[in-house]
Order: structure tokens, then C-alpha cells, then sequence
């Protein structure tokens, strides 16, 4: 029977947030230096971010399109797995802090047996949270093996989301019932609606029409089928703020840097850009 994974360590990252946030509309410096466009709100004063604040030093002072160009240049330098190699990935990447054999599953919150994956059903599987057919790009290297979006889920539950783009309402999902879905749509529950954003957020700077992959862009719509875009933005963006980054995000974002594919979400470290480019 799977152990609900409810614990969630947000504290310590909602504070970064918040001060970096205050920074901006104050004016006033959150560290050593500030950037050149924090006195007119454009973009937050850098957090402490430690060994990982100098891999933003190139958006640092930028706004808009020209901050989405600057993190689109730098989340592009990354190494690419293999599909196969995602598994072992996600058991490091998702690993349950209370439990070190099991991964926590995205959407039920459940944790489950690190090795009970495959295609079966009870199995936990690799669930594209910007769902592969929006943009046709499959198991690929690239946007189909991408840690930033990929998370271990039921598999019964992986097949009720599907394809949909994400929006509030519906029933709820057999196998996580703190989820909902409806015909065109998928809720998250909760304790990651954030998370979801934020990779949703990573993959449109990630993917922008280069190294032969799909243009990724999102929109405010659902529905939208094959075609390279995701929504509903306006959703996505309340529940960025609703749920910021906690330490079990930022962990893992540490990890897929660190050990697999040498880039971050940035933002899980700057929750405030995507206001910036999404205004």
C-alpha cells in the first residue's frame, strides 16, 4: 500500500522569494551588489544562491525578451540523457527524504519503491509534464529526456493526464485524488501546482525552435492538441505564486545540475522572473 508523501519544506526557499520579491519593490539591496535594474522593479535583486549565483550572472540586470534570450543561452548549455537513463535519473532526483529506497510520485503525492517502475499497472513510470505530443518531439534526447520536466507517476494516473494542458476543475483522478481532471484539462494537487509551473515555465526557455527541436511556447488556452504550445499561462502563473519553490524543488534542481545535466530551472532560483517574461 503506498505512504502518502506529505511532508513539504518550503520555508526556507518561500523566504528567498519574498525577500528577493520586497527587494525589487523597495528598492533597497538584498545582497552585496544589486542589480543595475532593481531601483525601477524590472528584475529582483540576485538571492543568495551560493556556488550557483554566477551561472546567472548573464541575465542579471535584464528584463523581458531580453531575459528570456539571456536564460534560454545559458539552461542551453546542458548534457542530454538517453531515455533509458532517466530512469536511474529520476530515483535520484525524486528520491523520498523520509524514505530513501522509494520516489515521491508527482501527482498522487504517494511514495513508492524505487525499482516497482515499468509499464504495469501499480507501476510509477516517466511522465513528460510538458506532454510530448504538444510539440511532437517523443523520448528523444532533448525536450523527450529532459530531467527539468520529467517526474516519476502512477502509471494509471500518468494515462489520466495524457496529453492535457493544465487548468482548474474536474473529478477526481483515480489514484490521486487530491488531482482533478476533466475532458481537456489536468489539476495538480496542490503541494506541486507550483512545480508543474515552473517546469512548464523551463521548457518554453528551454526549447525555442534550435538544436532542431520544437518551438515550445505557452498560451492561455487548453486543448492544444499537437501543436507546440501549452496552457492555460494565466493558471500556470497564479500557481507559481500560490506554491513557491520548497527544498525538496530546489534539491532536486541541485542534483540535475550537479550530476546529470549541468543546467538549472531558473525559475526555481528566481521565482520572480517569470513575471518578468510573462507579465
Amino acid at each position: 500500500m503506498p505512504v502518502l508523501h506529505t511532508a513539504r519544506r518550503r520555508c526556507g526557499a518561500a523566504l528567498l522569494a519574498g525577500a528577493a520579491l520586497a527587494a525589487v519593490t523597495l528598492g533597497a539591496p538584498a545582497a552585496a551588489t544589486s542589480s543595475p535594474a532593481a531601483a525601477t522593479g524590472s528584475i529582483a535583486v540576485a538571492p543568495d544562491l551560493g556556488a550557483y549565483d554566477a551561472y546567472y550572472d548573464s541575465a542579471y540586470g535584464k528584463s523581458g525578451e531580453q531575459l528570456r534570450a539571456a536564460l534560454h543561452d545559458i539552461v542551453s548549455e546542458q548534457t542530454t540523457l538517453s531515455y533509458s537513463q532517466v530512469w536511474d535519473a529520476l530515483r535520484a532526483t525524486d528520491e523520498d527524504p523520509d524514505d530513501p529506497s522509494s520516489v515521491v510520485l508527482l501527482y498522487s503525492g504517494y511514495s513508492k519503491s524505487k525499482y516497482d517502475n515499468g509499464g504495469n499497472v501499480d507501476d510509477w513510470n516517466r511522465e513528460h509534464v510538458w506532454a510530448k505530443s504538444h510539440g511532437d518531439f517523443g523520448t528523444s534526447r532533448g525536450p523527450g529526456t529532459d530531467l527539468h520536466h520529467l517526474r516519476p507517476t502512477d502509471v494509471t494516473v500518468n494515462s489520466a493526464r495524457g496529453n492535457k494542458d493544465f487548468d482548474h476543475g474536474g473529478s477526481p483522478v483515480h489514484q490521486a485524488p487530491e488531482s482533478r481532471t476533466d475532458g481537456d484539462s489536468f489539476e495538480p494537487r496542490d503541494a506541486v501546482k507550483g512545480d508543474v509551473a515552473r517546469m512548464i515555465f523551463y521548457m518554453a526557455v528551454r526549447y525555442e525552435g534550435g538544436d532542431s527541436h520544437a518551438d515550445l511556447e505557452l498560451n492561455d488556452q487548453v486543448g492544444n492538441g499537437s501543436a507546440p504550445y501549452m496552457g492555460r499561462l494565466s493558471v500556470l502563473k497564479q500557481w507559481h505564486e500560490q506554491d513557491p519553490p520548497d527544498a525538496f524543488e530546489s534539491r532536486r534542481n541541485d542534483i540535475i545540475h550537479d550530476t546529470y545535466q549541468g543546467n538549472r530551472n531558473p525559475f526555481i532560483d528566481h521565482p520572480e522572473w517569470a513575471d518578468s517574461i510573462w507579465p
